[in-house]
C-alpha cells in the first residue's frame, strides 16, 4: 500500500515521463524513415516522378480488393507496384510517341463489351447505347444514396481506368508489332538462308585445346569487363543470412495428455456447477443428439463436416471399422496427421457418385462483380420462380432461356448444360438438390452466385454415403514444452552475445545451420520459416550489423539469425564472376589458336594442331550438326553469304575455332511467291515483341522506396 501509495504521489511525474518517452519513440521513428523532408512521403519514382505514399495505399487497397483480401500484405503491395510501374512506364511512351487514348476510345472498348449482353438490346435484338447510357448514368446518380450504390461507382471507375490502361498497352504493343513486320525480300532471304547447303571440308581446335593454366584472367579483367557491360551486371541490395530453428513440437508426454482428455469426453461425466451448486451431467460424444452443440461447448479443433461421404474418402487404414459401425457408434482416439480424432457415425444413404444436370444462373446485386446486375435479391427470385413455372410446363424451353438469360456464360451457350459433375464440385446448395432429388426433378436453389433453376437429366453409380461427425484435438506442445524450448532458443542467444561463435554452438547442440542467400529488400518469405518480413526488415536496417545475431519468434518455434553478407545496390557479380572468367579465357585462347592458323591449306593447319582435316555434306540452318563439333548455327549463319572454294581461317564459334573451305554451295530453287516466307520471319518477329515491356522496364529510370515503409 505504501508503494501504492508513492506512485499516486508521483502521478504526474510518471506521466511526463512517459510522454517524453512516446515522443522520443515517435520522432525517432520520424526522422529513421525519412517522414520530415523532400522524400518522407514518396513509396517511389519513375522517369522523376514522385509516387506518394496515398497513392500507393489507394492501389494497395483495390488489389486487395479485387483478390477479396486473398494473399499476405507483400504480396498486395508486389503486385500494386508492378501494376503501377507497367500503367507508368506504357504512359510515357505513348506520350512520345505522340498517341493519346481518349474517352471515346474507351466509351468504344466498353460498348464492345457490352454490346451482347441481352440487357441492352432493343425489341430488334440490337444493341441500343442509349439503353447503356442510361445504364451508367443511373449508377452515377444512385452513388450518394448508400454504401452499395457508392462502391458500384467507384467499382465502375476502376473499370474504365483497367480498360484504358489496357488500351494503352494494347496500342503501344500494336506499333512495336508493326514495326517488327516482314517484306517479301526478307521472307525470300530468309527461305534461302534455311535452304542453301553447304559442303564443307574443315580443321576444329576446341577452346579445351589451351589448358586453362597456361591462360591467365585476372579479376581486375573480369571487373574492367564488367563496367564495360554494367547493365548486364546491375543488382540490387541483397543480403545473406544464416539461421538455426528451435521447434516447438508436442512430446509423447503432450500426445498422451491430449488422448486421454480426449477419451473422457465419448461418455457422460459428472462436473460441479458453481451456479447450481450441485454436480451436473455433461452429456458425452456417443450420447449427444446435438452434434453442433457438442462441437461448439467441447471446441473442436476441426469443422464439422455436414457432407455424405463414400468410402473412399475415408482413411483407408480406418475405412473397413468406419463403414462397419451402427449409426450413433463412435471410434476412437485414433491419431490422424496431427490430430487425435473421434468419428462417430451420424447418418447413411444410398447416394449416386455423379449427376449430370443443367441450369439457369439467375443473379442479384451482391453476387457479381458485373456492374451490369443491379436488381435486388426480391426482383431475381421472382424472376426465377416465373422461369420455373414456364420450364416446368415445357422443358423444351430450357435450352433457350439459358443461352438467352442465364448469368453463366458458359454452360448458357450449352443450353445450361453442366455435363456431369461430382458430389464435392459444386457449392452445397447446387449440391444438396441436385444429389438427394430424383432424375427429371426442377427446382429452385439459392446459391453465393444467385438463383439457380436446376433440372437433374441423369444420375449413375449408386452406393453407400456416410455422415460422420468427427471431434478433433490437434496435438499440441504444452506450455511446459514451449517454454522449454524458449529457454533453449534464449540461452543460445544470449551465448552468442556472450562471444561465443554461432557455427561452433550450433555444431555443440547439433543444430543445423540453414544459409539463405541473397535476400531482396522487398522479399517476404525467408526459405523455410515461411513468410518473415520482420527477418527481412532487420536484414536490411542501416543498424543491423555484419555478423549480427537476433532471436526471431517464427511460426511454431524460434529462429536464431545470423547476417552473414550485405551486397549493396549497383554493379555485383555475384554467380557472373564465372562466367565471365569464362568468356575472357575463351577469348584469350581464341587469339592464342589464330596466332597458330598460319598455313594455307586444311592438311598443313590440322598438322599444326596435330589433328586431322574432317567433312560434311549438306550441311545448312535446318541440320546444323557438323561432326566433331557438334550444333554449329553460328558457323554455318557465316559462311551462308560466303562464296565457295575459299579458305576461312579463325572463324570463332561457340566452343572453339574454326579453319573451313566451302567445297560447294547449293541455293534452292526460287519460289514463286515468297509470302509463306514473310509470314514466317513476321511470326519470328511478332514473338520479340513479347520482350518490349522488359526492354522498356530496363532502360527506365525506378526507384523504389518502399522497403522504407512496409
Amino acid at each position: 500500500m505504501a508503494i501504492l501509495g508513492k506512485i499516486r504521489e508521483r502521478s504526474l511525474f510518471l506521466i511526463i515521463i512517459i510522454a517524453l518517452a512516446l515522443f522520443s519513440f515517435v520522432i525517432g521513428d520520424v526522422f529513421t524513415r525519412g517522414s520530415f523532408g523532400g522524400s518522407s512521403n514518396s513509396i517511389g519514382e519513375v522517369n522523376g516522378e514522385n509516387i506518394s505514399r496515398e497513392e500507393f495505399i489507394k492501389l494497395v487497397d483495390q488489389v486487395k480488393a479485387q483478390n477479396q483480401n486473398k494473399g499476405s500484405q507483400m504480396q498486395s503491395v508486389n503486385a500494386a507496384w508492378n501494376n503501377l510501374l507497367r500503367e507508368k512506364i506504357y504512359k510515357t511512351q505513348l506520350e512520345k510517341s505522340g498517341i493519346t487514348v481518349g474517352e471515346k476510345d474507351v466509351w468504344d472498348e466498353i460498348v464492345n463489351q457490352y454490346s451482347n449482353s441481352p440487357q441492352f438490346k432493343n425489341e430488334a435484338g440490337l444493341f441500343d447505347e442509349d439503353k447503356f447510357k442510361e445504364f451508367v448514368a443511373s449508377i452515377k446518380d444512385a452513388k450518394n444514396d448508400d454504401e452499395q450504390s457508392r462502391l458500384a461507382w467507384l467499382n465502375w471507375l476502376d473499370y474504365e481506368k483497367r480498360i484504358k490502361n489496357n488500351l494503352e498497352v494494347r496500342t503501344y504493343n500494336s506499333l512495336i508489332t508493326a514495326g517488327l513486320g516482314a517484306t517479301l525480300k526478307e521472307g525470300e532471304r530468309h527461305y534461302i538462308d534455311n535452304n542453301t547447303k553447304l559442303d564443307l571440308e574443315y580443321v576444329y581446335v576446341p577452346y579445351t585445346y589451351i589448358s586453362d593454366s597456361t591462360v591467365v584472367v585476372t579479376d581486375a579483367e573480369i571487373l574492367a569487363y564488367a563496367k564495360k557491360h554494367p547493365n548486364d551486371y546491375k543488382a540490387e541490395a541483397s543480403r545473406d543470412i544464416s539461421f538455426v530453428k528451435f521447434d516447438i513440437k508436442a512430446t509423447p508426454e503432450d500426445e498422451q495428455v491430449i488422448k486421454t482428455n480426449l477419451q473422457k469426453l465419448i461418455t457422460d461425466s459428472e462436473e460441479y456447477n458453481k451456479a447450481a451448486k450441485s454436480n451436473m451431467t455433461v452429456v458425452g460424444f456417443s450420447n449427444t443428439e446435438n452434434i453442433e452443440d457438442f462441437f461448439r461447448d467441447h471446441h473442436s479443433d476441426t469443422p464439422l463436416n455436414n457432407n455424405f461421404i463414400t468410402k473412399a474418402k475415408v482413411n483407408k487404414t480406418i475405412a473397413d471399422t468406419i463403414f462397419n459401425l451402427n449409426i450413433g457408434d463412435v471410434y476412437g482416439p485414433y491419431k490422424e496427421a496431427n490430430y487425435f480424432k473421434l468419428t462417430k457415425l451420424v447418418a447413411v444413404k444410398q447416394m449416386p457418385d455423379s449427376v449430370k444436370a443443367r441450369h439457369i444462373l439467375i443473379p442479384f446485386l451482391g453476387t457479381t462483380n458485373d456492374p451490369s446486375v443491379t436488381q435486388t435479391e426480391e426482383q431475381a427470385k421472382k424472376m426465377a420462380d416465373s422461369l420455373l413455372t414456364i420450364v416446368k410446363n415445357d422443358k423444351s424451353q430450357f435450352a433457350d432461356l439459358a443461352k438467352t438469360i442465364s448469368s453463366d456464360k458458359g454452360s448458357g451457350a450449352k443450353g445450361g448444360d453442366l455435363d456431369w459433375f461430382t458430389y464435392e464440385r459444386m457449392v452445397p446448395e447446387f449440391r444438396d438438390y441436385s444429389f438427394e432429388n430424383k432424375v427429371g426433378d426442377v427446382g429452385i436453389v439459392k446459391s453465393q452466385f444467385g438463383f439457380h433453376i436446376i433440372d437433374i437429366q441423369e444420375q449413375k453409380n449408386y452406393q453407400k454415403n456416410v455422415k460422420l461427425a468427427t471431434f478433433s484435438r490437434e496435438i499440441t506442445p504444452s506450455e511446459d514444452t514451449e517454454n522449454t524450448i524458449f529457454q533453449k532458443a534464449e540461452t543460445f542467444t544470449s551465448q552468442i552475445s556472450e562471444g561465443k561463435n554461432f557455427e561452433d554452438l550450433a555444431k555443440d547442440q547439433k543444430l543445423t545451420i540453414q544459409p539463405v542467400i541473397g535476400l531482396k529488400a522487398m522479399d517476404e518469405r525467408v526459405s523455410s520459416l515461411g513468410a518473415q518480413r520482420q527477418i527481412v526488415t532487420w536484414a536490411f536496417s542501416k543498424d543491423t550489423k555484419l555478423n549480427e545475431n537476433k532471436r526471431f519468434d517464427v511460426e511454431k518455434g524460434y529462429a536464431v539469425v545470423k547476417l552473414t553478407t550485405k551486397n549493396e545496390k549497383g554493379l555485383n557479380l555475384g554467380s557472373a564472376k564465372s562466367l565471365i572468367k569464362t568468356k575472357l579465357l575463351n577469348e584469350k585462347k581464341s587469339n592464342l589458336i589464330k596466332e597458330k592458323m598460319k598455313a594455307d591449306n586444311l592438311q598443313e593447319i590440322a598438322k599444326l594442331f596435330n589433328s586431322t582435316v574432317q567433312s560434311s555434306r549438306a550441311v545448312s540452318l535446318g541440320s546444323p550438326i557438323l561432326p566433331g563439333a557438334g550444333r554449329s548455327e553460328d558457323l554455318i549463319t557465316t559462311l551462308i553469304a560466303l562464296p565457295e572454294g575459299k579458305l576461312y581461317k579463325g572463324v570463332n564459334s561457340t566452343n572453339g575455332v574454326f579453319s573451313v573451305k566451302i567445297i560447294k554451295k547449293d541455293s534452292p530453287k526460287p519460289l514463286e511467291n515468297y509470302t509463306s516466307s514473310k509470314n514466317t520471319v513476321w511470326n519470328l518477329n511478332k514473338s520479340k515483341g513479347s520482350r518490349v515491356y522488359n526492354a522498356l522496364k530496363k532502360i527506365t529510370d525506378i526507384k523504389d522506396n518502399r522497403a522504407l515503409f512496409y
